[in-house]
């Protein structure tokens, strides 16, 4: 397993290192179950039934047991087993839908932002607001790789998953903040020369708290909420608009179109992931 991880070096430096140190312990709890594989090929679905039946005993919660399973579907196709495992969730009686947990999304503070004195970092802040980025996928962002004219094209070892993803221009605010990170950046990235990216990684950390910033994750729910005005018109249930009830049979299929363009442009591709962004599709769920 730790072979597989170094040799496949797919996402980002923080996905790497959580799929490293997953299949780790996956590894030990296999042990510590009795069984003793010779190599990773010789995994077969009665040793991912012990190892739920393990994380399920031990109260392990439903979404770090469903991001440990997607560390094992990426493990299966490495060793040429990409069906070891289903690809639902559901078949193991884990909830997969992320349930909304109230209103998330905030916009940039423009008087904390001023405080901040490095360039740097206020155009990272503004690329998650601007374009729902992750934090890291600010960070790295490279002006001359990603700007495409009319899209953003994301590389993989920027984004969780390494999934490449592109993501529309669809406002002049958008251009003009792109041309200020060409003209601080050129064909550089934002991170500094002469700087890692755990050490600006770092000095972002350090320079959002001092200027209490805090939470910026909410940047990215907040360009979620605004999409989906945007392509629908209306605003989501998180910000008090309507959910589908009562709609008209056309009308959902199309707010289910327009959750599943938010859900792309953030790196998810599933529409039910959309609910922690912009609240439930359904009242009568919700409450259920």
């Amino acid at each position: 397993m730790k072979e597989l991880t170094r040799r496949h070096g797919e996402g980002s430096q923080w996905t790497q290192a959580g799929r490293h140190r997953t299949l780790q312990a996956i590894g030990r709890e296999l042990q510590a179950e009795g069984y003793q594989l010779r190599h990773a090929r010789n995994l077969k679905p009665r040793h991912v039934t012990a190892l739920l039946d393990r994380w399920k005993k031990d109260g392990i919660a439903h979404a770090t047991i469903r991001n440990r399973l997607g560390n094992l579907r990426w493990l299966a196709e490495k060793i040429g087993k990409p069906g070891l495992l289903p690809k639902s969730n559901e078949s193991f009686g884990l909830e997969e839908r992320t349930p909304f947990q109230g209103l998330k999304a905030k916009p940039l503070d423009r008087a904390r932002l001023a405080t901040i004195t490095d360039a740097r970092i206020q155009l990272a802040l503004r690329l998650q607001q601007a374009f729902g980025l992750r934090r890291e996928e600010a960070l790295k962002f490279r002006p001359s790789f990603a700007d495409k004219g009319t899209y953003l094209a994301l590389k993989p070892s920027w984004t969780k998953g390494g999934r490449y993803r592109e993501i529309p221009l669809t406002d002049p605010r958008q251009r003009v903040l792109l041309d200020e990170v060409w003209d601080l950046c050129g064909h550089g990235s934002l991170i500094p020369d002469g700087q890692t990216f755990h050490q600006f990684r770092k000095a972002y950390d350090n320079a959002t708290l001092r200027a209490g910033l805090r939470n910026n994750h909410g940047l990215r729910h907040w360009y979620a909420c605004w999409r989906y005005k945007a392509l629908l018109g209306r605003l989501p249930p998180a910000l008090g608009g309507t959910t589908c009830d009562g709609l008209s049979p056309e009308a959902c299929r199309h707010e289910y179109f327009v959750r599943l363009q938010v859900s792309r442009e953030l790196g998810h591709n599933r529409v039910d992931v959309t609910a922690t962004y912009l609240g439930p599709r359904w009242a009568r769920k919700a409450a259920a």
